[in-house]
């Protein structure tokens, strides 16, 4: 599986902005997929996750609210609607897909086996 996120750039707090994560493999529609962040000097970090189907769906309470992750499985393709959005969201954005369970939760990194190249969000003030 071959991922890439893309959709970020430089935006006001208070704007939107909509990452996609892109995924090459037939199987895609059967993984998991994750986002996770990472800002300068701090780990990666959970953001949101979703179910293989769309049918359940998970995110950090920092986000809870303002983020919105969703599937087109057709397309192969992962969405993060972000509103609101706030300086502290400034950060590198990666999409995972979990494709094998290894108990952790879709909250942890390592849950994860094939991460894309990130893409950056960063929120003026």
């Amino acid at each position: 599986v071959q991922l890439q996120a893309f959709g970020g750039g430089l935006v006001q707090a208070g704007g939107s902005l909509r990452l996609s994560c892109a995924a090459s493999g037939r199987t895609f529609s059967s993984y998991d997929v994750g986002w996770f962040r990472q800002a300068p000097g701090k780990e990666r970090e959970f953001v949101a996750a979703i179910t293989w189907s769309g049918g359940s769906t998970y995110y950090a309470d920092s986000v809870k609210g303002r983020f919105t992750i969703s599937r087109d499985n057709a397309k192969n393709t992962v969405y993060l609607q972000m509103n609101s959005l706030k300086p502290e969201d400034t950060a590198v954005y990666y999409c995972a897909a979990h494709t094998q369970d290894y108990g952790l939760g879709l909250r942890s990194t390592y849950e994860y086996d094939y991460w894309g190249r990130g893409t950056l969000v960063t929120v003026s003030s």
